[in-house]
């Protein structure tokens, strides 16, 4: 009986190890494929049953202008003093820009220095919700509307009394609309339509 030389034993073992690599690696990227699709699943299923205003990404990207989807879906940031309502002093009322819910009042805006509309509280608690946020290697509170899930910014415990919250908002995640506040009752604000 004859051996077979080193090299092909070495060929051989090689070869076998990387067809199992292979198989194992379709077998992983298949498991994974699988727990995505179902956590993506799960998403949709949440939130459809968190949120009143539903809508697929395609509907959002005809809703709103690209600016306005980066921030309010695709939870990113505008750039500080030069957006739209930074420096507004006028009365009246913010709403979400993505679903006309009513946010925040002109008498609870004030100036920051950080470059960002912001407010020390929102016109009811349960019209915004918080997350936890971890991007960018630091953790902090993101603010959503809660009838649509939209990004609309982050609330920090820097700002000014009664609450010491700093709700530091996107200009593009807000409508405003001026009004005399001394002519309306904060419970009666109705959404708007954004469309």
């Amino acid at each position: 009986m004859s051996r077979l030389p080193w090299s092909h034993l070495l060929f051989s073992s090689l070869f076998i190890f990387i067809v199992s690599c292979e198989y194992n690696s379709d077998r992983h990227i298949e498991n994974a494929s699988l727990e995505i699709n179902n956590f993506s699943q799960t998403i949709s299923a949440d939130t459809v049953d968190r949120y009143e205003v539903v809508k697929t990404e395609e509907e959002w990207k005809q809703l709103l202008s690209s600016g306005e989807y980066r921030i309010l879906r695709g939870r990113g940031t505008e750039l500080p003093f030069v957006n739209e309502y930074y420096d507004n002093e006028k009365e009246g009322f913010y709403y979400c820009r993505a679903c006309g819910q009513p946010l925040y009042s002109s008498e609870t805006k004030y100036k920051s220095g950080t470059g960002w509309p912001s407010f020390w509280e929102p016109i009811k608690p349960s019209v915004v919700q918080e997350k936890e946020d971890n991007s960018f290697f630091m953790t902090r509170t993101e603010i959503v509307c809660s009838r649509c899930g939209s990004h609309l910014g982050h609330v920090f415990s820097d700002g000014p009394e009664p609450t010491g919250l700093r709700y530091c908002m996107n200009s593009q995640a807000l409508i405003f609309k001026e009004m005399d506040l001394s002519s309306v009752d904060i419970r009666e604000l109705e959404v708007i339509n954004v469309e």
